[in-house]
């Protein structure tokens, strides 16, 4: 099986930094991205070209655009290298400060939460910037100066006392950096090369920003991160399509994918590679689906999969007809970038905050949009008949006037503009399968407030304008189309409250890595892609920190039959010849305890052996320890950053044995506490059995303690007693698993340790 340090599923802005970061530092890189590239001057454009720019395999379609179109939403995202830089419209924005909220509650219930803040992204923001290299629209310069669309945005804001700004957009508008801009130059490449080799040009001002710049123009990331990525290594996979990924016995991950082989519904595969390392980076869609539908192959993942689901406070509206008191005000919504300034509403007494951009298209739309009015076009046509009827009684000859006339002054068009919103909607959908199906289970209801907020500051607008203010069609059916869909694998402080930590990283799963939208635990607020970049940047920051650590995942296979057990009538060995030591077969299950240390305390933890060989070997028989620990005193739910479980370990006498746990952790207030328990198994009568195996008497230490320091370096906090219900304990029996090529037969020899042991401790002696 082909082998590499870090494979990263898709190669969007977070997949697109994590593979130009990894390789620049010298790990072995493939990139799967099931979408093709695109050079400048291949993007559609032609009706026949269009109609093909849509992706659907099954139907032989390979194109950009991926509609989604679910029970409560619709949304589109990309499909190609460079992912949604290739469809996006350029704004680079950073997340608001104050919008880094800490369990603020939601209208439906919930909180939402990040455990990142501005502070911590503020480097990594600087790092993308310069490494796609943004700027203003220069309005400011004689070329740029007539923007209509931008002047009339400014002029509403100015009136309104509106903050307005022009937001850093990701295009090249001089030719290189510090240079005069100027429509249609030629663009000097970087020092990394070009990605498909074919000449750029700065933005010519022709509004296709969001169908492909066919100019090169735009700074996505095929220009920029993935042509860096390529040249330090990286190896990048198009029309590759992740398929299915799972835990490696030995470590690391295995990754499933196909390879389609356009024209027509071809693929080969499925075909399979291994890593050290994996990133998933496939868009909110494609990463919660591949974790929801291979959910088995990773017990123990968090039950927060699917939700925080948000589509960043998208809504889409129009200004059409605006007007100058009594004449008709151009806006030329076609001329320039798709967007070029934004207005910001704060988070305020009448709700949360968002930002209102103004929104551009090609020029060929003004030909749709004209044609929509039907209204003005049948008026246009019964004139033309009347004035050709009068031309052929008056022997006029010349049809200029007439044909200028059915043609139109292009009003529609040229005084209308579409308004784009977004900004803090209540993260309270839900991503789930439905046979087999991704589907989104979200509306509007619980974010009323903040779009009646944003439709008002619309309305404002148009008002200011002399403009007609219209919803889009989905609106007016409670429906939210949304380009910035985040959420499903949200980060979190544990577990409990996230699938992945504020690095990515997913709970319980080592070099498991979420690296794009799903990670949001909440929206942006503003354009999405610049915070996820940010966030890239800083995980691959703290993973070539961690480099020389082995990343490990935690074992799992497919659900094994119910524990084996076998009849015991002595002691047993420890160690059974049939599992060698180079051939690891692993074990695991789940523990639950409640009870009382300190108040109300309860943990819930994977055990697992890596390798059951070694585990019945070893004397003190030790496994790891992972999950969570619940208290109050502790600051709630927390995750156990490190843990150690000792199964029958030497109790001082051959008839007393000590099951023990050692669980290192933070406290709310970021404090390292330690939780040290066991479980005193002696000789007695067998009716002590119980009792003696469901009872941890555990303390909570200051401080990460090892063991053995506690006595002599630390404070006791706390001290207590933990037990597991009978109930618990069914459901334990229930998540033992085995990964391995014996695992019915490693868990066999588990259980003939386990009664073995018991027996030992508790048989009859002489004299009892």
């Amino acid at each position: 099986m082909e082998h590499v340090d870090v494979v990263v599923v898709g190669s969007g802005f977070g997949g697109a930094v994590t593979a130009y970061r990894l390789a620049e530092a010298g790990l072995s890189v493939v990139v799967l991205e099931r979408g093709r590239p695109y050079a400048p001057g291949s993007f559609p454009r032609g009706p026949a070209q269009l109609g093909q720019a849509f992706w659907d395999p099954d139907e032989g379609l390979y194109g950009m655009f991926d509609v989604w179109s679910f029970r409560d939403c619709d949304s589109v995202v990309s499909s190609g290298l460079g992912g949604g830089s290739l469809i996006y419209a350029n704004v680079l924005l950073r997340k608001d400060e104050e919008w880094f909220v800490h369990e603020e509650a939601m209208p439906g219930g919930g909180y939402e939460s990040w455990p990142v803040g501005r502070a911590d992204l503020d480097p990594h923001y600087d790092a993308v910037e310069r490494m796609i290299g943004v700027s203003p629209y220069p309005l400011d310069r004689p070329a740029y100066g007539d923007t209509l669309k931008t002047l009339a945005m400014r002029d509403a804001a100015a009136e309104l006392g509106l903050d307005w700004r022009l937001p850093p957009l990701a295009i090249s508008f001089a030719p290189s950096p510090g240079a005069e801009p100027g429509l249609g130059l030629p663009i000097a490449d970087p020092e990394y090369g070009s990605a498909h080799g074919v000449p750029r040009r700065t933005c010519r001002l022709c509004g296709e920003c969001d169908i492909g710049c066919n100019d090169g123009a735009k700074n996505s990331l095929d220009h920029t991160y993935l042509a860096a990525a390529r040249r330090g290594g990286a190896d990048l996979r198009t029309l590759h399509e992740v398929r299915a990924i799972r835990p490696n016995v030995g470590g690391g991950y295995d990754v499933d994918y196909v390879e389609h082989m356009p024209p027509g519904p071809r693929r080969t595969g499925p075909h399979t590679i291994s890593c050290d390392r994996l990133v998933l980076a496939a868009g909110t869609y494609g990463t919660s689906h591949l974790l929801l539908r291979n959910r088995e192959a990773f017990p123990g993942l968090s039950e927060t999969l699917g939700t925080r689901f948000s589509g960043n406070g998208d809504l889409l509206a129009f200004l059409l007809r605006a007007r100058d008191r009594t004449r008709t005000r151009p806006i030329n919504a076609s001329r320039g970038p798709v967007i070029t300034s934004a207005i910001r509403l704060p988070d305020g007494a009448d709700g949360r905050g968002a930002y209102i951009e103004e929104g551009g298209y090609p020029a060929f739309v003004d030909y749709l949009v004209e044609g929509a009015d039907l209204g003005s076009e049948l008026g246009r046509a019964a004139r033309f008949v009347l004035e050709r009827l009068r031309g052929l009684l008056t022997h006029d000859t010349n049809l200029s006037a007439e044909m200028a006339g059915l043609m139109g002054r292009g009003e529609l068009s040229g005084s209308s503009l579409p308004l784009l919103g977004m900004g803090r909607d209540v993260p309270d959908g839900e991503l789930r399968l439905r046979d087999g199906r991704l589907d989104v289970v979200w509306n509007a209801g619980t974010s009323e407030e903040y779009f009646d907020r944003l439709r008002a500051t619309m309305r404002r607008i148009s008002h200011v304008l002399g403009a007609d203010y219209a919803d889009s069609p989905s609106w007016r059916r409670k429906r939210v189309m949304t380009v910035h869909p985040l959420g499903g694998t949200p980060m979190g402080r544990h577990s409990g409250e996230g699938v992945c930590d504020a690095y990515g990283e997913v709970f319980g799963f080592p070099g498991l890595y979420i690296a794009d939208g799903a990670a949001l635990p909440g929206p942006a607020g503003a354009n999405p892609a610049l915070t996820i970049a940010a966030l890239a940047d800083r995980m691959c920051t703290r993973m070539l920190e961690n480099r020389e650590s082995t990343a490990r995942s935690a074992p799992v296979s497919a659900p094994v039959s119910a524990p084996v057990s076998a009849p015991v009538s002595g002691p047993v060995s420890a160690v059974d010849s049939a599992c060698a030591p180079g051939d690891r077969t692993s074990l695991w299950f789940v523990e639950e305890m409640r009870g009382l240390l300190g108040g109300d305390f309860a943990f819930r933890l994977t055990i697992t052996a890596d390798d059951v060989h070694r585990f019945l070997s070893e004397p003190e028989h030790e496994a790891r320890a992972e999950g969570w620990i619940d208290a109050a005193i502790c600051g709630g739910r927390r995750p156990v950053a490190r843990g150690w479980f000792n199964l029958f370990s030497p109790g001082g006498s051959p008839g007393r044995r000590e099951m023990r746990y050692r669980l290192h952790f933070r406290d709310g207030d970021d404090r390292p506490l330690t939780l040290a328990g066991w479980k005193d198994v002696h000789h007695g009568p067998p009716t002590r059995l119980w009792l003696d195996t469901s009872t941890l008497h555990a303390r909570l230490l200051e401080g990460h303690v090892e063991e053995g320091a506690e006595e002599a370096e630390e404070k006791v906090i706390a001290e207590g007693t933990l037990r597991i219900l009978p109930s618990d304990l069914a459901k334990t029996l229930t998540t033992f698993r085995t990964a391995g090529p014996d695992g019915a037969a490693a868990l066999a020899r588990f259980c003939r340790f386990f009664l073995g042991e018991l027996w030992e401790v508790y048989r009859p002696r002489q004299g009892s």
